[in-house]
């Protein structure tokens, strides 16, 4: 294993003698235990958000009525839920793709050999994966799987949800050219990407970035693909990964429909005019919102006549790189300190982003 890379992982082909699959303390355990808990995770995980709505429609009126705090944080929260659902389970599937069905080896052999021009090509890979934050988490799994560096994974992971045809072009439905907002929500998403892969690149042991079960899991060996296994892999990989990102994204939601009643949105609103407080003030909104980029600028849109350009841009950008929810997820692959580094870093750039353009605005 170079410094630079974490070794991809790979189970065993079926009749190779190796048909254990391994836990992070290294032990083996047979592969229909490890399916059997992670059946039970989507269950779990399933089980709580139905219970939500069942809540929600039961004591939606009348006698049963909880208050309005209540009715709040259950609406929130499952809408964060039902908005991002779709693209997690979209970006496990073209995960599966990347790991299973490409040949090996094939998107890193088109990538230039260096590595700051590898990383800028990364950043344009949303280009062609127009997956919102919640669904990149496990594609940026499957490309380390696939031999991406982990510094390469958080390039990707972070200029994909602003780097790609979707948002860009939703953020030009609601902003135009105005102010020089979308133009400065590309390049601040280039920008953080791109110097956030650097400061990772010069680490001295890349794996020390991910989880403890995520790096074992890049340690296990490859296994093959030929004699009819890829379906039988796809199926449990799909299980294996919805299993870590279903929890993940129900206490997620949970917590970002928790801080949304518990925090006053007047309170940040009344900051608006502040040119320093109303960026800070924003990039909160967008830690709790937790709102999909795709969208985003929508919303961010009917601030508009309250907040300052800048501080728009800084919702614009620190959202897609860091709410609540893309935490949570975040946390299936990477380690706390890392996202604690990745978080300090994007908000100081994204506050200098933002004075300088309410500045130039």
């Amino acid at each position: 294993m170079t410094p630079d890379t974490v070794a991809p992982a790979r189970r065993t082909a079926p009749g190779s003698g190796h048909s254990h699959s391994h836990d992070p303390s290294g032990q083996p355990h047979p592969p229909a235990a490890g399916r059997s808990r992670a059946l039970r995770r989507i269950i779990l995980g399933l089980a709580i958000l139905g219970a939500l709505l069942a809540l929600r429609s039961v004591t939606g009126g009348g006698a049963w009525s909880l208050p309005d705090q209540g009715q709040d944080f259950i609406t929130l929260a499952i809408s964060v839920v039902i908005e991002s659902l779709p693209f997690v389970i979209l970006g496990i599937v073209l995960s599966i793709v990347v790991q299973v069905w490409l040949p090996a080896g094939a998107i890193v052999r088109v990538l230039p050999s260096n590595p700051f021009l590898r990383r800028i090509v990364i950043s344009f890979i949303g280009m062609l994966l127009p997956v919102c934050e919640c669904g990149n988490v496990p594609l940026a799994r499957g490309l380390i799987l696939r031999g991406f560096t982990v510094p390469e994974s958080i390039t990707f992971l972070l200029a994909a949800p602003i780097l790609n045809p979707i948002t860009i072009v939703t953020t030009y439905q609601a902003f135009g050219w105005d102010n020089g907002i979308l133009l400065a929500r590309i390049i601040g998403g280039f920008v953080i990407a791109n110097l956030i892969g650097w400061v990772f690149s010069r680490h001295a042991n890349p794996a020390a970035l991910l989880t403890s079960r995520f790096a074992a899991q890049c340690r296990l060996p490859e296994q093959s693909n030929t004699n009819g296994g890829r379906w039988s892999r796809s199926v449990d990989m799909f299980v294996r990964e919805t299993s870590g990102m279903m929890p993940a994204l129900v206490v997620g939601s949970a917590l970002a429909g928790l801080i949304q009643v518990a925090v006053s949105r007047e309170v940040l609103v009344s900051l608006g005019s502040n040119p320093l407080l109303s960026i800070l003030a924003m990039m909160v909104l967008a830690f709790v919102i937790s709102i999909c980029s795709n969208v985003d600028a929508f919303f961010a849109l009917s601030l508009g006549s309250t907040f300052m350009p800048g501080a728009i841009v800084a919702f614009l950008v620190f959202g897609p790189v860091l709410d609540i929810k893309m935490v949570a997820l975040m946390r299936t692959t990477y380690a706390t300190r890392t996202i604690v580094q990745i978080a300090a870093i994007t908000a100081l750039v994204t506050l200098a982003l933002g004075l300088v353009v309410n500045y130039v605005a």
